[in-house]
This record gives structure tokens, sequence and C-alpha cells, in this order.
């Protein structure tokens, strides 16, 4: 450990006094999030695009003022031509491993959008890569920076929930069927609800938890609403989507276990019928006390007394701070060698445990998680 710090640090001297070249691969919505992002990271300078649609390239230059010249449909192309420092994988799910796994192999540092992956075989992949060519690989688990998420981490770790035993998540929605992109193409996405939104809170709540082994998960998946055209007529926030090409599930539920006998059940869905419109949230159960992520109050006897402690205040909950939070981490450990809050590590836990419920479901059992 001590050699790869010690290596690590000597690769991060040559960006003192220097600006991080940052490539774009994968120019579409949620790389515009990270460009606004990296406005506030003086330090990075986005030298190039990647991108399969001409529309994108065009904003990259006009609105993000990315030479011409340095705009590209091939990634591959584009590192033995631009040479940056690192990459920012904004591309679609099936389209993570091989840019990620290129660009360590090219030299490059990485940061990768959730799910890390298809499957876990692809992050270790990935992992090896980076780790074979001593670069730093981040997965972009931007909730892990909420402040409320923060608050009961602290909490956790000040002894205040002792053993907690059970967490619940829920990632709902009660019609939210993405009307662009290929989010509804299993193909390409490796799943719906659960591998899209459902990753969000499964990691947060994997972060809360500590990070304990997952050992075994099972879970059930259904299809009824997202691939049945006389739904489109059912008025509702998204309308239109794809019908004809939707192949993953409406609502997913699992389970995982952990090697410290801790539960963790989740919840995922782009169409159920539930009150909300939508719902992204946790509540854990520990020895000592609960909590719920989003309101960040926690749940307790004191005094003889059962008490609902909620703070007076938090920093404001807003999303583009946690993308900035998430991404100047990573330039961090990539320019001065600090640790990676969300590295590679990380994104193949939360991968495992995706997997897993998505085998159990096809299978009809429980699953060992290896």
């Amino acid at each position: 450990m001590a050699d790869v710090s010690t290596k690590m640090a000597g690769k991060a001297k040559k960006f003192r006094g220097k600006k991080f070249r940052v490539a774009i691969i994968g120019c579409g919505g949620i790389a515009q999030t990270h460009l606004k992002a990296y406005q506030s990271i003086p330090e990075v300078e986005i030298v190039a695009g990647v991108d399969i649609l001409p529309e994108r390239l065009d904003v990259m230059h006009d609105t993000w003022g990315v030479p011409r010249e340095a705009l590209f449909t091939d990634w591959k192309e584009m590192l033995a031509r631009i040479k940056p420092d690192a990459v920012d994988v904004c591309t679609p799910n099936g389209v993570h491993c091989a840019p990620v796994v290129d660009a360590c192999n090219a030299g490059c540092h990485a940061m990768v959008e959730k799910p890390m992956a298809m499957n876990p075989a692809e992050c270790e992949k990935m992992i090896e890569a980076a780790k074979r060519n001593n670069v730093k690989l981040a997965v972009g688990f931007q909730h892990r920076y909420r402040p409320q998420t923060q608050l009961l981490v602290e909490a956790r770790d000040d002894g205040r929930f002792g053993k907690i035993m059970f967490i619940k998540c829920q990632a709902l929605r009660r019609r939210g069927i993405p009307n662009w992109g290929v989010f509804g193409q299993k193909a390409l996405q490796g799943g719906g609800p659960m591998i899209d939104i459902g990753v969000h809170v499964l990691e947060a709540a994997y972060y809360f938890l500590g990070s304990p082994r997952p050992v075994a998960a099972s879970g059930n998946t259904w299809t009824y609403i997202g691939n049945d055209r006389k739904k489109l007529n059912v008025r509702s926030q998204w309308p239109n989507w794809d019908y004809k090409t939707y192949t993953v599930e409406d609502l997913a539920i699992g389970q995982i276990r952990f090697d410290n006998g801790a539960i963790l059940q989740i919840e995922a869905s782009f169409a159920a019928h539930i009150k909300e419109n939508s719902i992204l949230n946790f509540s854990a159960m520990g020895e000592k006390a609960g909590c719920a992520w989003t309101e960040a109050e926690i749940y307790t006897d004191e005094n003889n007394t059962m008490f609902n402690l909620t703070p007076a205040y938090i920093p404001p909950d807003e999303w583009e701070k946690w993308f900035i939070a998430k991404l100047q981490n990573w330039v961090d450990g990539c320019r001065k060698g600090t640790l990676l809050a969300a590295p590679g590590e990380a994104g193949l836990a939360v991968q495992k445990m995706l997997d897993g419920i998505y085998r159990s479901a096809e299978a009809g059992r429980e699953v060992v998680i290896d």
C-alpha cells in the first residue's frame, strides 16, 4: 500500500501548477451537469469531447468552447490525439467499461457515472486496468456528498445508532418512465429502475451502513406498464416513451443480507400505483436509534422518553453542490494523491448487489453474492 501511495504521489507532482486536462466521453444530458460543475473547479480544463451524435458535439463547441478539432466520435482516436490527463465517462451503462479500460491503458485517470458498469465482471476489469496503470478510478456516487448523508454518517461514527440491523430503501416513481435515451432497453442499460434510480439510494444506504460485505440477494421484477401501448394515454409527467423497445422492469423489489447480520430491502420503480409522484429515501433501525435519510431525522430514547431529533439547520440540499463535491474529490485524488470517497471498489460492491437482485429475480430464489 505504501508503495502504491508513493507512486501516486510522484504522479501527482506533474499537475502542480498546471491545468488538469479532462476529456468528456458521452456528451448528453448528464455530461452537461458535469460540465456546469467543472466551472466551479478552476484547476480543470475541458480539452475534448466524444459522442456518436453530431448535435451533442455541436453543444460541446457552441456552449462549452471545445475546439472543433478536439471533438470526436471515437474515444480511441481522441485518446491518441489529445492525450488528456483524465476522462469523465457519461455514456449509457453499456458503454462504461470499454472507454474506462482504454483510458486507463492510455495512462488517464477516470471518472465514470453510476452505475459503474453492466455487471461485476466489467467492474473488476475496470479496477484492474486502473491498478495496472497506476491511475485513479472513481464512480459518480454524488449522494454521498449530501448534507443529510454526512450528518447521519457522522452520527453513526459517534455510536448514535449502535448496531444497525435493518435498512429500507425506496426509489419509486408513480409514472416516470424516461421518454429519452435508452433507459428502457435492457441490452444497453442492464436493467430498469433498480439499476438506474435504485442505485442512488442503494449506494447511499450502503455507505451509511459502513460498507459491510454483501453475502446474498433475493429479488423480483415485474413489467406491466412500460410495454403497454394503452398506458401511453394515461396523463403523466413524462408521456410517450418508446413502449416498443421497452424491455426493462417497471418495478423491482430486492433484499440483501450482509456478513454482519444486517438486512437491506429496496424498492425501485419507473411505474407503480403509489400515492406520491416520486420517493427517494431510506430509513434505518439500529439498537440505539433509527433514522430517515431525506429528513435527516434521528429517532431514539433519552431520559426515559422517546425522542425525534431534527436538525435545526443543515446546509441547503442542492444537487449542483453534490456534483461539484464528487468531481472535486476525484480531481484532488488524481492531482494530489488524496483518498477517493467513491473508488472503483465501492462501485463494484454496489454492482454486486444490483446483479444479485436481478439474478435472483431470474432464478426465482435467493442467490449468493461472491
